[in-house]
């Protein structure tokens, strides 16, 4: 007779490498940046264009990571025709 396994059992990954970390239309959402911060990454969540009009520091991460993560090689979009994470986190960040 066959065991089955729990269906809860702990996962090996950490939730910002899997799905349920991930923010559907870009970046992480705040349970991978908690999961992240876990493992002792210091993600801060994404800097709108509105958001960065407010500060000076804000606008100067946001123009950063455009200018880092726009120059990144690959495609926009998946063989299907779909957006990649990359061109969801550049919308994201309004690049």
């Amino acid at each position: 007779m066959a065991t089955k396994k729990k269906a809860h059992a702990k996962k090996s990954t950490p939730a910002w490498t899997r799905k349920e970390g991930k923010n559907p239309e870009g970046g992480l959402n705040a349970k991978g940046r908690a999961s992240a911060k876990a493992q002792g990454h210091n993600l801060k969540p994404p800097v709108s264009a509105d958001q960065a009009k407010k500060s000076p520091k804000s606008a100067a991460r946001r123009k950063s990571f455009c200018a880092r993560m726009g120059g990144n090689p690959g495609p926009m979009k998946d063989e299907k025709g779909r957006p990649t994470r990359k061109a969801l986190s550049l919308r994201k960040w309004d690049c």
